[in-house]
């Protein structure tokens, strides 16, 4: 059984309480590989820190370390001058002794206070000059995955973030589809409010509606037209004309850090040709893939089955990028990175709280592209769209 809705009202992402992280995965983490403590080291840009921290402050290194049977929520060895900032955002123990010293000599310090054992985890990602100070230290760093597997199940507090900033997304989307739907033909033109619309035009009245619904553009906002479509980070500057495809890729940040992620693909004044075609295709691509989505099923399944489902509309489901057809994944995982696990060509097992696209397309190097894409979570009944937003091939005024 399939629960596609999502629920709950608008409300501002100003109220939206910061989500928590429970580390209790990382006692399991230790207890099954028999190691002391586990560190990680980053800044405000490290999206593991900032998931196991929930702190945001600056854009030099700190250090993250909890050990078993150590304080509650583990230590941050914060930067000075960020303390008071450190003790609001973070629920553990905040220390910045020897605060100009690196973070990893910082983290070493921590271990040698807290523990008596030599055996620590880290995630592959911590710094090489934070690992080789804990090795000089005596401490044996082991790699573990601990961290992104935590990250891909999402908590309540997490969806509803995810939630709040969909539906920020949607408004940008709402904003895009208006101008589109208010442009009129000129000969090989597009024109709005009295000029030629193009991909920066219409880039600008996203992210504005994004600003204004308080969320970042984060620079991800992506408006292709015709050949740029094919383009999957598109952010340059193409006339829109009649009859091409439009293709919308918006994934605004919240203010906690979280991602939202939604594509719409339109056509003015069009033909019926191939954008009609494909759009077809991608659409039934698309309902497949939300179809198949439910726990237990391997993520990579949800993939093939929309390949297939393309496939079955004539169009190539394994193109090389700048072939025509399918060029990409299926999906991806979204939270605090705008790419994290799960990724749906991968091996694990779909579980509930597994938060991803779906984004199914076809791309034609000459023609257009047309990418149709919604967030959802992985429930105990099968799938909900964390925020639904209308699917229109020509689009629609408000």
């Amino acid at each position: 059984m399939t629960d596609r809705h999502s629920e709950g009202e608008e409300s501002s992402l100003d109220a939206t309480p910061a989500p928590t992280t429970t580390l209790d995965f990382l006692d399991d983490a230790l207890a099954e590989s028999d190691a002391a403590a586990f560190v990680h080291v980053g800044d405000r840009f490290d999206d593991d820190v900032r998931y196991l921290t929930r702190f945001s402050g600056p854009d030099r290194d700190y250090a993250f370390v909890y050990v078993a049977d150590g304080p509650e929520g583990g230590v941050l060895c914060a930067p000075s001058r960020f303390e008071g900032q450190a003790r609001r955002e973070f629920g553990g123990e905040v220390r910045t002794a020897n605060a100009g010293d690196p973070a990893g000599v910082r983290a070493r310090a921590v271990l040698d206070d807290l523990t008596d054992g030599e055996a620590v985890l880290a995630p592959q990602s911590i710094p090489h000059d934070a690992a080789a100070y804990l090795e000089r230290g005596g401490y044996d760093v082991t790699s573990t995955g601990a961290v992104a597997a935590a990250r891909a199940v999402k908590t309540d507090a997490e969806l509803d973030a995810l939630r709040r900033v969909q539906r920020a997304a949607a408004g940008g989307m709402r904003r895009a589809e208006t101008v589109l739907a208010e442009a009129s033909p000129d000969g090989d033109e597009l024109v709005w409010e009295g000029e030629p619309l193009s991909t920066e035009r219409l880039r600008r009245e996203v992210n504005a509606e994004l600003a204004a619904r308080g969320v970042t553009d984060a620079e991800n906002t992506v408006v292709g037209a015709g050949p740029t479509c094919t383009d999957l980070h598109y952010r340059g500057t193409a006339a829109v004309r009649p009859g091409q495809t439009v293709l919308v890729d918006l994934s605004p940040r919240g203010p906690h850090g979280y991602y939202g992620d939604i594509s719409r693909t339109y056509v003015v004044d069009s033909d019926g040709g191939w954008e009609r075609r494909a759009y077809i295709a991608v659409e039934s691509a698309l309902d497949v893939a939300l179809d198949t989505v439910e726990p237990g099923v391997p993520a990579r399944t949800v993939h093939a089955e929309a390949a297939a489902e393309l496939a079955a509309y004539g169009f190539d489901p394994e193109a090389a990028e700048g072939e025509a057809g399918f060029t990409h994944g299926t999906g991806h995982g979204v939270g605090l990175s705008l790419h994290e696990g799960p990724s749906l060509r991968g091996e694990a097992e779909l579980r509930p709280g597994h938060a991803f696209t779906l984004e199914p397309g076809v791309y034609d190097p000459e023609r257009g592209g047309v990418r149709l894409e919604e967030l959802v979570v992985v429930t105990e009944a099968g799938v909900e769209i964390l925020h639904e937003y209308p699917r229109s091939f020509a689009p629609r005024g408000e």
